[in-house]
């Protein structure tokens, strides 16, 4: 039963995730992921085996936090107005959306706790779940996204502020072995203790902003 709620909540949290970089860089002048058709909603155009499948299963046998990653959608740098600066931007964009879609359920699920009494309690619990997974799945996919590891988001952002010279080898350097990092983070288990410190923290910041 979990995972029938975990798996919309994760689809739909990286999808719009993914969307948002679409979005960015079709309001500064790149309509790559428009014309390629990406700049949408529809979860199967996003589906990426490794990311929106097999790890997040992974993750759920092995009870880590849930995460993953979508098909990246298609930037061409070279449209945007500065191509470095407005990628990181661009980068920004995705695990921005992450944290609002917490906050925005975190708001919702005060909602649903004060007026609990008024609704039956299957759908109020039903919501509780729903609304609980949405902050914890989208706090962990912010912050595993912002690791400054090329190609997560985390490594763009590094890169576009980085100076021109320490940027490039940032990026052949670190970007060559970079999805062989974030794999070896999550076969051992060790992504868990990037992840839970920065969590706990903003977990503990909405906790108080709500009054849970």
């Amino acid at each position: 039963m979990e995972i029938v709620i975990l798996l919309p909540v994760l689809f739909f949290s990286i999808v719009l995730h993914e969307f948002a970089h679409g979005f960015v860089a079709y309001r500064m002048g790149d309509d790559t992921a428009y014309l390629s058709g990406r700049l949408t909603l529809n979860p199967v155009k996003h589906v990426d085996i490794m990311g929106t499948l097999l790890v997040p299963g992974l993750c759920f046998l092995m009870g880590w936090p849930m995460f993953g990653w979508a098909k990246p959608v298609p930037i061409n740098p070279t449209r945007l107005p500065s191509p470095r600066k407005d990628m990181g931007k661009v980068a920004f964009a995705g695990p921005l959306v992450n944290l609002l879609l917490a906050v925005l359920c975190a708001g919702l699920l005060k909602v649903v706790l004060l007026f609990q009494t008024h609704i039956s309690i299957q759908t109020a619990t039903a919501l509780f779940h729903l609304l609980q997974y949405g902050i914890l799945i989208n706090v962990f996919l912010a912050i595993f996204n912002l690791m400054p590891i090329p190609p997560l988001d985390g490594g763009r952002i590094i890169t576009a502020l980085l100076p021109i010279k320490k940027a490039l080898w940032y990026e052949q350097f670190v970007g060559r072995f970079g999805m062989w990092i974030v794999f070896a983070l999550i076969l051992t288990g060790a992504v868990r203790y990037l992840l839970f410190p920065p969590a706990q923290l903003i977990l503990a910041g909405i906790a108080k902003i709500f009054g849970f």
